[in-house]
């Protein structure tokens, strides 16, 4: 079986964990600190990936370092990776398992690209729009980019918007399309530009 299908996999079942017990949001952080902690901390990361270091010491580890700071199943969950042999896939696993919450509560993340800094309210106004136009909560990642001149640039998953402050979408693309961009009659009444 491929990592990335073993990844979700494992994911899926942390999922069902969190629905059944303390919450997704919740699992969520949890999984994330384990992931944030094996990317900062190469020591930690060793210590769990190694063959050298008995499944027993590892385990003994997590419950001392996590057994009062997550919920009881998802140190549970991270016991039976370990017992398994999947550690080096948690980082995946918190990926997977972070795009499952995301869908389970109709979110999407979207690469914005600007050519000036937004403020806080033309952030919000941003953000707004993007949900009427997505039809989910849109979570947006703001990219200073002043080579684009002007307007915004939109990607999410799949597509990539075109956006110009001529207030109207005019154009939307695939990523992998090679022919020219599908017009959209959308309105998009951009904020007023930062000072």
């Amino acid at each position: 079986m491929r990592e990335e299908t073993i990844a979700k996999n494992y994911a899926a079942t942390l999922f069902e964990l969190a629905r059944r017990y303390e919450g997704v949001e919740r699992y969520q952080g949890g999984i994330e600190t384990v992931a944030r902690l094996l990317d900062e901390n190469p020591q930690f990361r060793t210590f769990l990936e190694t063959p050298r270091i008995a499944v027993a010491d590892k385990k003994r580890v997590l419950r001392k370092v996590f057994g009062d700071v997550l919920p009881g199943h998802l140190v549970n969950f991270l016991l039976v990776v370990l017992d398994k042999r999947r550690q080096r896939l948690l980082r995946q696993i918190a990926r997977e398992y972070h795009d499952l919450v995301d869908q389970h509560l109709n979110r999407v993340h979207a690469e914005v690209t600007v050519a000036r800094p937004l403020d806080g309210q033309a952030l919000g106004t941003v953000a707004d729009r993007l949900t009427r136009l997505l039809g989910r909560t849109a979570i947006p990642h703001v990219r200073v980019c002043p080579e684009i001149v002007g307007g915004v640039v939109v990607r999410t998953g799949p597509g990539c918007a075109r956006f110009r402050e001529g207030d109207r979408v005019i154009a939307f693309a695939p990523l992998e399309a090679t022919a020219a961009p599908t017009p959209m009659a959308t309105p998009w009444p951009m904020p007023p530009p930062s000072a």
